[in-house]
């Protein structure tokens, strides 16, 4: 574990299976995140197919967004990047520790297997298909949504009260498409509603992830405070 300490803060359990909130998560994945969904729109497709991207090549352009900004020196940025490495190495191994701890299964499983939930407000559908391949690993938590969380409180507490450079990022599963955001908030929201999209994670499951990375990045934050001058 790095200095950002993931194992203060843990992820407690998926939601049960008879919860509303499994039904509601299963039924917006199901038809949002299906390959042939009708229900995504193109801007939401779009979204989708970039953050296909996985780390740490599509995070590294948002952090220099910061780091290139007008005013700032060598110093600044080596702490910068160094803080924001350790927040999404820590939150790396916070999420892997607990999808090993839960092993919930990804929409593909769950959705095939509707009939077996409990869950009279969830219905099978045997062919259901994600719109990215479904990664091979547990679903809960979400990695890409804590690792951009926590990287997001890593550059929230950067800026502080100062201007918001413009971020953005490009990805090599969009064929190098460019997105921007006008605010960290934007970008980790965006993250958390692509993999929905993705039909790979459930709501709550991102939800939860984002609440983790916040935390971790803002421990990151305190274990490499900003030198006075």
């Amino acid at each position: 574990m790095g200095d950002g300490e993931p194992g203060s803060v843990p992820a407690g359990p998926p939601p049960s299976l008879t919860s509303a909130t499994w039904a509601r998560d299963y039924n917006e994945v199901k038809a949002l995140g299906s390959k042939n969904s009708t229900q995504r729109t193109p801007e939401q497709t779009a979204i989708a197919k970039f953050w296909e991207a996985t780390a740490p090549v599509v995070y590294w352009p948002v952090a220099r967004s910061v780091a290139n900004a007008p005013g700032r020196d060598v110093t600044d940025n080596a702490r910068l990047l160094a803080v924001a490495a350790m927040a999404m190495d820590d939150a790396l191994t916070a999420v892997f520790d607990a999808k090993y701890t839960y092993t919930f299964w990804r929409p593909i499983t769950a959705i095939r297997n509707g009939e077996l939930d409990g869950n009279d407000a969830t219905v099978a559908e045997p062919g259901w298909t994600p719109f990215i391949d479904t990664p091979m690993h547990p679903e809960y938590p979400c990695a890409h949504c804590i690792v951009s969380s926590a990287l997001g409180a890593v550059l929230v507490a950067e800026i502080g009260t100062g201007p918001v450079p413009k971020l953005s990022s490009a990805s090599s599963t969009a064929g190098g498409a460019v997105r921007t955001w006008s605010s960290v908030d934007d970008f980790t929201q965006e993250v958390s509603m692509a993999r929905i999209l993705d039909g790979v994670h459930y709501r709550n499951s991102t939800e939860v992830a984002m609440a983790m990375g916040k935390k971790i990045g803002e421990l990151a934050v305190q274990k490499l405070p900003k030198a006075t001058r």
